[in-house]
């Protein structure tokens, strides 16, 4: 079961690399160009902690670590950027320049983060490994809209 839990999750970036360069081509809009620096920054600390955070979630799924899924997939959650030190002007600055449907994207991946502690905490794997997938998914698609500055390969 792992193995093949293992194969899928290797496939799901190439998956959504070839329906995101296809459907989304037309659609792209670069966020970061658009974002004053320290909105940037803020949004780049925030893409390395839930880089760090998804591998070692990768790495609890596969030895059965409930409670460090739990803890790390709540950590993803509690990262989202409109939730950390951003004043009020930030926030203005952010929603106008950001395309429609980016804040909503990334909203719904940490409500993903959420139910996958929550599952964790349930000692639900079968349910964390579909909300670890939903959550890479929601990642590529995110970056292949809004993030192909970044990641070229999305729009080839």
């Amino acid at each position: 079961m792992i193995r093949r839990y293992l194969r899928k999750l290797l496939f799901l970036p190439l998956i959504a690399l070839a329906f995101g360069s296809c459907s989304l081509k037309q659609s792209a809009e670069p966020v970061t160009p658009k974002l004053t620096p320290k909105i940037r920054e803020l949004l780049r600390e925030e893409m390395v902690s839930i880089n760090e955070a998804s591998q070692e979630i990768f790495k609890a799924l596969i030895a059965g670590d409930d409670e460090q899924v739990a803890i790390l997939a709540q950590q993803i959650h509690d990262s989202f950027i409109l939730k950390q030190s951003m004043t009020a002007e930030d926030k203005a600055d952010l929603m106008a320049v950001a395309p429609k449907g980016f804040v909503e994207m990334d909203k719904r991946f940490h409500e993903i983060s959420a139910e996958l502690a929550q599952a964790a905490r349930a000692g639900n794997r079968p349910l964390q490994q579909q909300q670890f997938e939903r959550m890479i998914q929601a990642c590529s698609a995110c970056h292949a809209q809004h993030a192909t500055d970044r990641f070229p390969k999305f729009i080839e």
